[in-house]
Formats: C-alpha cells, sequence, structure tokens
C-alpha cells in the first residue's frame, strides 16, 4: 500500500505542475524548477532505509547531473525556433541530454569523483 502511495504523491505533483503551466508558465516553471522529484526521491529514501549515507551519495550524484541535465533546457527552445517541430525537437534534446550525462560523468570518473 505504502509503494502506491509513493506513487500516487509523486504522479499527482507532475500532473498538478501540469495544470498549473496550462495558466501560468511562469508559475509552472517555479514548481517545476524546484527539485520536487530529487526531494521526494531523497524522501522516499529515507523513509525507507534510514541510510543518511545514502541521501547524501544521492544528493551529490543529483548535483553532478543536473549540470548536463540543462542541456535539454537550452537547446529545445532553440531546435522549437528554428522550426524542428516539438516531437523531434523534443527527441532531439533528449538524445544530447542522454549524450551530455555520458560526457559528465565520463569527466568526472577521469577526475576522480565517483557517482
Amino acid at each position: 500500500m505504502y509503494y502506491f502511495f509513493k506513487i500516487f504523491v509523486t504522479a499527482l505533483l507532475v500532473v498538478a505542475i501540469s495544470e498549473v503551466s496550462k495558466r501560468s508558465s511562469l508559475i509552472g516553471a517555479v514548481l517545476a524548477s524546484v527539485p520536487l522529484v530529487s526531494v521526494l526521491a531523497m524522501l522516499w529514501l529515507y523513509i525507507d532505509t534510514r541510510d543518511i549515507a545514502k541521501i547524501s551519495a544521492l544528493s551529490t550524484s543529483v548535483f553532478w547531473l543536473v549540470l548536463p541535465s540543462l542541456v535539454l533546457f537550452v537547446l529545445l527552445p532553440v531546435f522549437l525556433k528554428m522550426g524542428w517541430g516539438f516531437y523531434l525537437s523534443l527527441f532531439t534534446a533528449i538524445a544530447a541530454t542522454v549524450v551530455s550525462y555520458f560526457a559528465m560523468i565520463a569527466a568526472l570518473n577521469h577526475f576522480g569523483v565517483k557517482l
């Protein structure tokens, strides 16, 4: 039952942000930019494990991987303004973001940072 509660709360937040964004892109962006998913993941992990070391490791990993995730938010509007269409723009921006994740992980490994 707890598992379904976690799914419900998480899904509710995503739907709420989507609905708010229909009315105000600014308020939707503020809500979406707050790391709600990360906070919920840390909350659920803590409740499930009470393992502070795991929470700390997750938080550190999220920090390092936020940087390459920004590629999506830079490229998507660029592609849309180029007239690529929504789905092609989204797919290409996501693909570039995935490449950025791998590049960041490789760079961090090179400098001895293990995620």
